[in-house]
């Protein structure tokens, strides 16, 4: 039986569906790292998922045709198989949203960290201006006071 381009469709749309599943997988994956501040492994996993984005965005570009055709003129199989597609193609709308939330989410995660290390770093800081403060200059340092002045 010849392939038809709807064929093309759906094999796109259940490519991309399990791109999504894996990003999916990943941002679960990312929020455990965030939360045990395992950040070496967190950007191991960042450089993971960018492969899996890219590669959603060249399924992305593969759909594009797609994208400007009525979708009731386009030829089915049957009504099931485009049933089927349908059915992917909200499941992937479901996915994107469940991704973004969690997107979302581990930035706001990640964001509190940073700002909780950011006020650590200032307490370091303070507390060590604060002892510098107490402490007396090393000895065998000689303080001078250059008393010359040109006045000619």
């Amino acid at each position: 039986m010849p392939s038809l381009e709807t064929d093309i469709l759906f094999d796109l749309i259940c490519s991309k569906r399990a791109c999504l599943e894996r990003l999916r997988a990943m941002g679960l994956r990312q929020m455990e790292l965030i939360e045990s501040d395992q950040m070496t492994a967190l950007l191991d996993l960042l450089a993971q998922k960018q492969q899996t984005l890219l590669e959603l965005q060249q399924i992305e570009r593969s759909l594009d045709p797609f994208r400007n055709q009525a979708p009731d003129s386009r030829r089915w199989r049957s009504a099931e198989a485009r049933q089927r597609c349908s059915a992917e193609l909200e499941a992937c709308e479901a996915l994107l949203a469940e991704i973004i939330g969690r997107e979302r989410s581990g930035e706001q995660a990640l964001n509190g960290r940073r700002d909780q290390a950011a006020a650590r770093l200032q307490g370091m800081h303070r507390a060590g201006l604060a002892r510098a403060s107490y402490t007396s200059p090393p000895a065998g340092a000689v303080s001078q006071i250059d008393l010359c002045s040109d006045l000619s």
